[in-house]
């Protein structure tokens, strides 16, 4: 007659293969190219002997990956896995995700996060239910910044792609009427900063979401397409950071 105890460790055995198999499937989704037993091994930390047991198990179960020992795998395409399979560490990283936007986004968003939460709590397995209710991680609490524009109103002027009218104050007070092309929301634990094309100043600006006064959507939409947009962004940002790595530092 099988133990209560033997029936629990043999349960808790299988749901870490299982979760094995799913991180192995996870590697090979995000592969653009064959991966090899060997770089599985390592992203498991495990063994390749592991490695192939894992493979020739999915094989068996009718995932479509081709390959073999020596060469590599790959996941054919149009494979879907059943909606969060979260591991452990994964639904940690959500739970803690989402607690920071909560306390740090505004209403909307933290309304969101909460909405993700109690969510995430009824479709996760019951035996990962107390890392949503009891999560081994916090955030520190911080003081809601006040803001004039609403961040939830900017985040749509991204999405639709459409210039804003804004009306921005600087640090000594003085008020700037600016027309700008909004690229991304940056969140920070203080406060928000709105980067952008500036028509006022030719180039790309940074705008404190507390110093907004005022904003409006233009009907116009930005010429450029976004992506091109934001990757002529990373490019400056990127050429900025080498030019402040490059000056010289003062002396210790």
């Amino acid at each position: 007659m099988l133990t209560a105890s033997w029936q629990h460790q043999t349960r808790g055995l299988i749901l870490r293969k299982a979760e094995r198999l799913f991180e192995v499937i996870q590697l090979l989704r995000l592969a653009r190219e064959p991966i090899s037993a060997q770089q599985i091994a390592k992203e498991l930390g495990s063994s390749q002997r592991s490695v192939y047991r894992d493979i020739s198990a999915l094989k068996a179960q009718n995932v479509p990956i081709r390959g073999e020992a020596g060469i590599g795998y790959i996941l054919e395409k149009g494979f879907d896995m059943p909606p969060l399979m979260l591991t452990s560490d994964e639904l940690d990283a959500a739970v803690l995700g989402a607690h920071w936007v909560a306390s740090r986004g505004e209403p909307d968003l933290a309304k969101a996060a909460h909405n993700f939460l109690a969510k995430i709590e009824v479709v996760v397995p019951e035996r990962l239910r107390g890392q949503v209710l009891e999560p081994a991680t916090s955030v520190a609490p911080v003081v809601p910044t006040k803001e004039m524009v609403s961040s939830s109103f900017l985040r749509n002027a991204i999405r639709l792609h459409r210039k804003i009218s804004l009306v921005y104050e600087d640090g000594s007070g003085a008020r700037t009427e600016r027309v700008v092309w909004p690229i991304l929301l940056g969140y920070r634990d203080a406060g928000r900063i709105l980067a952008a094309w500036c028509e006022c100043r030719s180039g790309f600006r940074y705008f404190r979401t507390e110093r907004m006064i005022s904003a409006d959507i233009q009907a116009q939409r930005i010429p450029e397409n976004a992506r091109a947009l934001r990757a002529r962004w990373r490019s400056a940002m990127d050429h900025e950071r080498a030019s402040y790595a490059k000056q010289p530092k003062g002396e210790e």
